[in-house]
């Protein structure tokens, strides 16, 4: 894992930073991620459920020009052939999504492969496959993305932190308010979409989730375990 280029920063990354054309108040994802760069996130993933393959793959240029400008980590979601394509440094999985094995084939052996889990069973097939880390959600209800199942709870996230020996990203429904007990329940990585993209001010928000992060991580907890 440690010949991934893309891997220092996912394993620095405190807020995991995704796109969502959707809910950026109208702003391009390049922007965003701009925005994104310049509040001194680490990890960039491209979603984007709406647009033609041609517009996404030009926003992946885009995106992959300036996060490699900037050294950050960027991770296309779904598409093996746009992370290819555009030499992201990771690709993002779910669980209907062709199987971590054959994406290794396809993409090699430096290239992140990242994997959507819902549960213990799920998040111990992903590591058996080999992949570099592992989404752990969605701990909170959401509605950004339309096919999400119901949502995990804290308890999942216990089990990773506790359980889990390669990098996780705790994801769901974590907004402002609640982004404390998911740092202090002992999440290293945190992805948030709405909160982020749709803020008015972007570095503002981040300043301020950053705030509640470091704030979570001197409160008392048993659990704390930076996995």
């Amino acid at each position: 894992m440690n010949n991934k280029p893309g891997l220092a920063g996912l394993l620095t990354a405190d807020i995991y930073g995704i796109t969502a054309g959707e809910y950026s108040r109208g702003r391009s994802n390049f922007e965003v991620a701009r925005q994104m760069i310049a509040a001194g996130i680490k990890v960039i993933q491209y979603r984007e459920k709406e647009k033609t393959l041609r517009e996404k793959y030009n926003e992946c240029l885009q995106i992959r020009e300036i996060t490699r400008e900037s050294g950050v980590t960027f991770i296309v979601n779904d598409h093996v052939d746009l992370a290819l394509l555009v030499g992201a440094d990771g690709v993002h999985i779910g669980q209907d999504d062709l199987p971590p094995e054959q994406v290794r084939q396809l993409v090699g052996d430096e290239m992140i492969i990242g994997m959507s889990t819902h549960s213990p069973a799920q998040a111990r097939a992903a590591i058996s496959s080999g992949v570099d880390y592992i989404g752990v959600g969605p701990i909170f209800a959401t509605k950004t993305k339309k096919d999400v199942c119901a949502p995990v709870g804290l308890e999942y996230l216990d089990y990773a932190v506790n359980n889990v020996d390669i990098p996780f990203v705790a994801i769901g429904g974590i907004k402002e308010h609640n982004i404390s007990e998911v740092a202090r329940r002992g999440a290293r990585r945190i992805a948030l979409v709405t909160e982020i993209v749709g803020a008015e001010d972007i570095a503002a928000k981040v300043r301020v989730l950053r705030v509640a992060i470091d704030h979570s991580h001197i409160l008392p907890s048993s659990t704390i375990c930076f996995c």
